[in-house]
């Protein structure tokens, strides 16, 4: 299936016109950012965030496990492979180092790069 693929710097400028899609992100994957998605009646696809280094009790993290309760995919890509806040650098150099259930289940793996990870979910 061919799906859309979306660059956003911020997650916040997420809307239901990204229902759907697959989108990367220059967000850290905290729960700030995972509400922007959940809060979505029409939700992406898939959606890739940086991981921000971890943070306090993994806090960058959490969007992993808050966008598969709700059936999204999602991955985080290593804040030492791409800049924070910048979606296309995410999509260049990013390398998967976190993945949620659903994103294993479509074969997404570590350490693969965010673009190949991309192509593989059909953008």
């Amino acid at each position: 299936m061919q799906r859309t693929l979306v660059l956003l710097d911020s997650i916040a400028l997420v809307n239901t016109s990204h229902a759907g899609t697959v989108i990367v992100s220059g967000s850290h994957g905290g729960l700030s950012a995972s509400h922007f998605v959940t809060a979505q009646t029409h939700k992406a696809f898939a959606v890739a965030f940086n991981d921000a280094g971890g943070g306090k009790d993994d806090a960058g993290r959490v969007a992993l496990r808050e966008l598969q309760a709700v059936g999204v995919l999602a991955m985080l890509y290593a804040h030492t492979s791409a800049r924070i806040g910048e979606a296309q650098d995410g999509l260049d150099n990013g390398v998967v180092n976190g993945l949620n259930e659903l994103a294993l289940a479509h074969g997404l793996q570590l350490g693969m790069r965010v673009s190949d990870a991309v192509r593989q979910l059909g953008a």
